[in-house]
């Protein structure tokens, strides 16, 4: 079916997932993809069909037909050609690798006896009744190929860097264990944001923490201007060894909630958000550190520890008043890589405990990379000053 049918039968299909449910989602799903990819192409030829335009840089050629496996089951897509070759859509593209890489560890439960019904009976509609480890082996190979080269690829200048980590279950030996996701990102010289790196691991923390950032390294991350993040075990010292000298902002955003552990009373904890809030929003350091000291004055006999701790760690978030002014709202955070955090544990609670590292990293490296090609063609993060 082209797209002029697909367009003209978008509210019969609405109609229809109202009247059939979560039966009806393949054909909305192949709908609104194969509307999407018709955007894609038109915005690659610079013309819509049959426009004439002296913008135009090449001519449609019809549409091929490409069955994917989804979460929704097999679906068919139209996927449009162009004449002079060279356009695929990353519409139908963006989201399979991480299915895949999904499918795979809920392969791997099933195959090692872990599964919930739930997860058995997602793996057979989406793999087959017959699945085997043999089977799981061959289809991990290719795409964990993939993921590593991706993942050791060679970096280039990364001005600004940031750091994060999260938790997932592992299975190991039996038990299950907690193993430590560790994510880099940095913004590049022409302000555009990159995945860098991830790792996992059941290491030691400091230890796990350094080989990551040593890695980093090696494979030629330079020019760091300043590292953003949380406070995270075992970072501070593998930081200091790997970046001898460059200046470390401690995210403002998780300051404020780290200080409401030291509030002694509910009613207190607003107006000791707010007086956070007041100290980061200063104009400069200067300002900022006046504003402190009257707040550690303020709470010193109300909330003595919380006095103390503000007192030690406030000064930490103070990092990004050298920087210019129109770049602190984003470097004053590392809030976007929260949300990538969020983004990995929306897909990964669906697995709930991992049969082991490999397929964690798996897993999270596939998400990774389609945010990596998001923003690669995607809106500049931070306008950067030319010099």
């Amino acid at each position: 079916m082209i797209y002029k049918s697909d367009c003209t039968l978008t509210k019969e299909y609405l109609e229809q997932l109202a009247e059939q449910g979560l039966e009806g989602l393949p054909d909305l799903v192949r709908v609104l993809i194969n509307q999407a990819m018709q955007i894609e192409r038109e915005n690659y030829l610079h013309a819509k069909p049959y426009e004439r335009s002296e913008d135009r840089q090449g001519h449609a050629n019809g549409y091929k037909p490409k069955t994917v496996k989804t979460r929704v089951g097999e679906v068919t897509f139209n996927i449009p050609q162009v004449r002079e070759g060279g356009f695929y859509p990353n519409s139908l593209e963006k989201g399979i690798r991480s299915e895949r890489a999904l499918l795979l560890t809920l392969a791997e439960m099933y195959v090692q006896g872990v599964s919930t019904r739930k997860v058995a009976a997602i793996t057979e509609r989406l793999c087959g009744t017959q699945i085997s480890a043999s089977q799981v082996s061959r289809a991990a190979q290719t795409l964990d190929e993939e993921l590593e080269s991706w993942r050791n690829r060679p970096l280039g200048e990364i001005v600004y860097l940031y750091l994060d980590a999260r938790y997932e279950k592992v299975r190991q030996a039996g038990s299950v264990r907690d193993a430590a996701i560790l994510m880099a990102s940095g913004v590049k010289r022409d302000g555009k944001r990159a995945i860098l790196g991830i790792s996992v691991s059941l290491s030691e923390a400091e230890a796990h923490w350094r080989a990551f950032l040593e890695d980093l390294v090696k494979r030629g991350l330079h020019g760091v201007q300043l590292i953003v993040s949380d406070d995270h075990t075992g970072m501070e010292a593998a930081r200091k060894a790997v970046f001898t000298g460059i200046p470390w902002q401690r995210c403002q955003f998780h300051l404020q909630q780290n200080a409401q552990v030291y509030v002694p009373k509910v009613g207190m904890r607003r107006e000791v958000a707010e007086d956070i809030r007041t100290i980061f929003n200063a104009p400069d350091r200067e300002t900022a550190e006046v504003y402190l000291k009257k707040a550690v004055e303020k709470y010193a006999i109300l909330a003595p520890k919380l006095a103390d701790w503000m007192e030690v760690n406030i000064p930490e978030g103070f990092t990004i008043f050298t920087f210019p002014r129109v770049y602190q709202r984003r470097l004053r955070t590392s809030n976007y890589m929260e949300r990538l955090s969020q983004e990995v544990k929306r897909r990964t609670r669906i697995v709930r405990v991992f049969p082991n590292e490999d397929s964690c990293l798996r897993l999270v490296s596939a998400i990774l990379m389609e945010f990596n090609e998001e923003w690669e063609y995607g809106r500049i993060y931070l306008r950067m000053e030319t010099s």
